[in-house]
Order: structure tokens, then C-alpha cells, then sequence
């Protein structure tokens, strides 16, 4: 098999500049750096990662899951006896690539190390099981987490998008891009990413949080909400914070973002203060709670991996 480049290693350290003392999100990979660009495409090698899904399950390695940590199958691993590099059959173009009955895609790659996309084997792969992708949240080495969601969100988007809504035709992949594009009406389908928001609605020294309905053992968030069609993402914290507690804000500081992939997401958090009245307006439909804490009443979300976690360590402790 065509050797390029070394393999990560699950003893790579995962370091992050401290500007606040805050979570590392899911996102926060480095030192390692994250490779998407579709032009990055290459032909396999034997120690690059196979990504296989099957509904919301993926294929890890059992004994590193039984002792906490997490690693996926390497091309070699994947392929087992089909380890010869089928260039006839292969579209290098598409980033598609046949080593005998295997087919692997090209998703991204994390400093020199490829991750591929590959039909789950039904006969199973010794050493391997499948485990929920719920696992993602917690698993260290944080960046085959980040690499484990990002590639099932792609699979999800593959698995959606096998013809065109349009006429119906079966679609293939893009030459150019990460994307599809249907031979008949020519119509191109990109990934699936929906913008979002992360409200932190402030009043002095206390803080906006609730719990959503119908979840079992939730804790408390922030507001949060789906941006609609023909408004602006500020005109969304407006919307979403009336909608779901019934009060107005003002003086919107926008924080930061996150893909958060295990909801097709793109996540944008925001800072603002209350606009008059404090009470409280709970719509029971998406919430079950809703209420000011102080910063001495907020329960901890040091180590959390999300957007939500890290603004309310930022207010807890009193850098924001």
C-alpha cells in the first residue's frame, strides 16, 4: 500500500492557548491540526483511519473502549486481506478508492493522517465493535472524538442524500467539492449545517438558565434555538429568547462559535443583558424550567466539551 506520511499517536499530548480558564471544547484539537479542504484528498495508506457507521453506532476498537479511550481501524486493519491499492477501479478525482471489495471516501485529515468514510461490514472486524456515537462527548484522545462526530456527520449527510429531491435521480459525487450533484438537472447538494444560537442572557450578577422538557436527568443551559428562514442570526437571539422565556434583551455581544456536529450544527454563542422586566414566561412546550441563578448558586461545567458549558464556566466564575 502507498505510504504517506505517520500515523497519529494515541499518546499525542492535546494542548490549547489559555486566554480564560475555560473548557476545552470538542473542536479545541490542537496542537493537531484539522484538514477539510476537499483538494486534500489522497490514496490511502495503511495506518490512516476507516470511519464506519450504521445508524447511530460506530465501529471503535474494544480493547481501548474497555479501558476508556477510543481508536478506529487503520486502512490495513479495515481491509484486512484487500490490501492491494486498486487504482482501475478507484475515482481518485472523487476521492473515492477500491481496495478489492472495500470501497473507502475521503472525509478530512488531521495533521498527516487521512480519515476515510466505509460501508460497515456485516461479517463484523476482529478486535472491533460498535458502540454509540454518544461516546464522543467524553472519549479521549479528544481528537478522535472530534474527527469520530465530524465523519458521522458526513455519513449522515451521504446516507440523505442518495438521489436528488428535485427529479430523482440517483446523485454522484462532486469532481470539485465536497458535495453532490445530480447528472440530470445538474443540481448540487452540499453538506447539511444549521446555524444556531447560545443565548446568555445576564441581570448583574445573575444568570438566565433552564432545562429542556421531556429529557431525563437534564441540567441546566442556556437558551438556545434554529435560526429562520430571512433573519439575521441577531434578529434569532431576539426571536428564541421571547419565544421560550418571554423577556427582552439588549446590548448582544456575540462570544464565539462551534460546529457541533451532533446536530448538524454551527453553533453561535451570545452575551447579552436583560431589557426591563425579569419574569419569567416558560413556554412548557420546549422547556420544563427556567430561572436566575447567581454565580454561587450555578452548578459547575468545568471539563465540558460544549458551547453552552463554556459560557457558564465563563459567568460562574466571574470572566464574563
Amino acid at each position: 500500500m502507498k505510504r504517506m506520511g505517520s500515523p497519529l499517536s494515541l499518546n499525542d499530548p492535546v494542548y490549547y492557548t489559555k486566554i480564560r480558564k475555560v473548557s476545552i471544547m470538542i473542536q479545541d484539537i490542537r496542537p493537531h491540526h484539522y484538514e477539510n479542504s476537499f483538494a486534500a484528498k489522497r490514496v490511502p495508506c495503511s495506518k490512516d483511519f476507516v470511519l464506519a457507521f450504521q445508524d447511530r453506532q460506530v465501529l471503535v476498537g474494544t480493547k481501548e473502549k474497555e479501558e476508556g479511550s477510543l481508536i478506529f481501524p487503520t486502512v490495513e486493519e479495515f481491509c484486512e486481506n484487500d490490501t492491494c491499492y486498486d487504482q482501475e477501479n478507484s475515482r481518485e478525482d472523487m476521492g473515492i478508492y477500491r481496495f478489492g471489495e472495500k470501497e473507502l471516501s475521503y472525509l478530512f485529515s488531521i495533521d498527516e493522517t487521512a480519515f476515510y468514510l466505509a460501508e460497515a461490514s456485516e461479517k463484523g472486524l476482529s478486535g472491533f465493535e460498535w458502540d454509540d456515537i454518544g461516546q464522543f462527548r467524553n472519549k479521549k484522545p479528544g481528537y478522535l472524538s472530534f474527527a469520530g462526530i465530524t465523519g458521522y456527520q458526513l455519513f449522515s449527510w451521504r446516507e440523505d442524500k442518495k438521489f436528488c429531491g428535485h427529479c430523482g435521480h440517483p446523485l454522484i459525487p462532486s469532481e470539485k467539492e465536497r458535495a453532490f450533484i445530480c447528472p440530470d438537472c445538474h443540481r448540487v447538494s452540499y453538506p447539511k449545517i444549521c446555524p444556531a444560537v447560545i443565548v446568555a442572557v445576564t441581570h448583574k450578577d445573575r444568570i438566565l438558565v433552564s432545562r429542556y422538557a421531556g429529557r431525563t436527568n437534564a441540567r441546566y443551559a442556556l437558551i438556545a434555538g434554529f435560526a429562520e428562514i430571512g433573519e439575521t442570526i441577531e434578529e434569532t437571539v431576539h426571536r428564541e429568547v421571547m419565544e421560550e422565556v418571554g423577556v427582552k434583551v439588549k446590548n448582544l455581544q456575540f462570544y464565539k462559535s462551534q460546529p457541533w456536529s451532533f446536530s448538524d450544527s454551527l453553533l453561535m454563542g451570545f452575551f447579552c443583558e436583560l431589557d426591563g422586566s425579569g419574569e419569567i414566561h416558560l413556554d412548557e412546550t420546549e422547556l420544563a424550567e427556567a430561572c436566575w441563578l447567581t454565580r454561587e448558586e450555578m452548578p459547575s461545567r468545568e471539563g465540558d466539551i460544549s458551547l453552552t458549558g463554556e459560557m457558564m464556566e465563563c459567568f460562574r466564575k466571574g470572566e464574563r
